[in-house]
């Protein structure tokens, strides 16, 4: 499948190309791409003042670069804001801010070449994927210049998974490096293609891990024996929330004649509360990741370069501005990222009444020999720290602040940190839904000859069974993390039949 751009795309697009789809401009887009482009020539011509064109940037903006210069400043300026630090960033996370940035130019307003945009769509048709380090942008900048050090032929990447210098990358796909011309180089640092790209992936893993938290939460409520009288339909709506209406219609469907719950019908006037307000927390985290997604698409519907070219060759228009900038990116991924925590703590709670003997009714800590065998004992552990990590990481980027650019640039909204920062706590909730899954999975192995499961949860204690065998102290315990992390990460949870 390929991705067309007509007028813009959405984050579930650039999902799909940094899972390795293919990314294509219609005809309309090359023409708005070909003529900004001849806007741009058409200053240098005239030699209009325009920043980043004939200037320099950041405090440097009232600097006049002459026009033998000007290709020498765009190269520079890739050169010199090639400043990232620290671990890659995966390949899947590159490949979704080229998209983003592809996006971003077929706008018409960024003033780039064609040739820019054929050399990125073929770095993702090649699988070239230039080494961008996962930190160094208060803002943008940093990572979107270790991409375009390829199109130059510095830098490095990998081709088909191949390490390469960035001339031999280029050359392994059947380029030559780029000789960049007025503005490019400014426009391929800036712009908000870094953080939405990475805010692209990381809704579409959010998703993922909010199914699965549903569906986890329901084995453990069965399990646990729940009263089921919480999340009737009318009783939820007495809150209105399209996230609780969506949890608790999940819980009741997944629910739905288990033999389990019926035996537990009035054993307690209300569960606990990580029981209990499941549809609560769970769908306050879908109603924020609703926000952020249209914040994303939002996003990616802008121009966010500075400056803007816009009018004709004949009559051309600079427009300096602060598109670039994203506080309602940054703080989307913020929210985001609370949210997730605040779901993943709840599932280690739950996880936690399992394993607990104290409120359990199961063998203490689920082990099959209590006393010889521990059970699951310290993997609620690797849950309470995992869980406290993301407590640590859910403190909000976009309020960080900080100066650069000698008081050129003295407001940062850092939407890149909190998207980066959202990956992370991301990475962390896949860990311990992946947990309470293994719990919840043998919980119900010491309950299946007590009473039925529901079909829908049924369905989810199979699957589980498929990757992971019940747990006998046997084996290192991290391995089926691992592997249901891997399930969770991957793959969808079974449908309820």
């Amino acid at each position: 499948m390929t991705v067309i751009i007509e007028t813009r795309i959405g984050w579930c697009d650039v999902a799909r190309v940094a899972n390795g789809e293919a990314l294509a401009l219609s005809p309309s887009a090359w023409g708005r791409v070909e003529s900004a482009s001849r806007i741009v020539e058409r200053i240098v011509e005239t030699g209009v003042r325009a920043y980043g064109i004939n200037t320099g940037v950041g405090a440097l903006s009232d600097t006049v670069v002459d026009r033998n210069s000007q290709s020498r400043l765009s190269r520079n300026i890739v050169l010199s804001h090639a400043c990232g630090v620290g671990a890659l960033l995966a390949p899947r996370e590159v490949r979704a801010i080229i998209a983003a940035q592809i996006a971003n130019f077929a706008h018409g307003h960024s003033g780039v070449r064609t040739e820019i945009l054929r050399y990125l769509t073929a770095f993702l048709d090649h699988d070239c994927i230039p080494d961008v380090p996962s930190k160094g942008s208060a803002g943008y900048l940093t990572h979107n210049a270790h991409t375009a050090l390829v199109l130059i032929g510095a830098g490095s990447a990998k081709v088909n998974g191949k390490p390469l210098k960035g001339g031999e990358a280029l050359s392994a796909i059947g380029l030559t490096p780029l000789v960049l011309r007025a503005k490019e180089g400014l426009s391929l640092v800036n712009g908000t293609a870094c953080a939405t790209g990475l805010a692209s992936v990381a809704l579409s893993r959010a998703l993922h891990v909010l199914d699965w938290a549903d569906a986890v939460a329901a084995l453990t409520l069965e399990a646990a024996g729940c009263q089921m009288a919480a999340f009737d339909e009318a009783v939820l709506a007495m809150r209105p929330s399209r996230g609780i209406a969506e949890v608790g219609a999940s819980l009741r469907r997944r629910l739905a004649g288990s033999g389990l719950v019926a035996a537990a019908l009035g054993k307690r006037t209300q569960d606990a509360l990580s029981l209990r307000s499941v549809p609560h927390a769970h769908g306050a985290a879908r109603d924020v990741f609703a926000n952020a997604s249209e914040v994303v698409d939002r996003e990616l519907a802008s121009v966010t370069d500075n400056p803007a070219v816009s009018g004709s060759p004949a009559d051309p228009v600079v427009s300096s501005e602060a598109h670039a900038v994203a506080p309602a990116l940054a703080q989307a991924c913020d929210s985001l990222a609370i949210a997730i925590a605040q779901i993943s703590a709840m599932s280690e709670r739950r996880m936690d009444r399992l394993v607990n003997p104290l409120v359990s009714g199961l063998p203490p800590f689920l082990a099959s020999d209590a006393g010889s065998n521990s059970g699951f004992m310290i993997a609620q552990y690797t849950a309470a720290a995992l869980s406290n990590e993301n407590r640590r990481l859910a403190a909000p980027a976009s309020t960080d602040g900080g100066l650069t650019s000698g008081l050129q640039e003295d407001f940062l909204a850092h939407p890149t940190a909190a998207a980066n920062k959202l990956l992370a706590v991301i990475d962390n909730a896949e860990y311990i839904v992946a947990i309470e899954l293994m719990a919840a999975a043998q919980a119900h192995d010491f309950l299946g000859p007590t009473a039925s499961r529901a079909t829908g949860t049924d369905a989810i204690q199979r699957t589980a069974r498929k990757v992971v065998s019940n747990y006998g102290d046997d084996r290192p315990l991290a391995g089926d993390m691992e592997a249901l992390r891997t399930l969770i990460r991957t793959e969808a949870p079974p449908d309820v039949i």
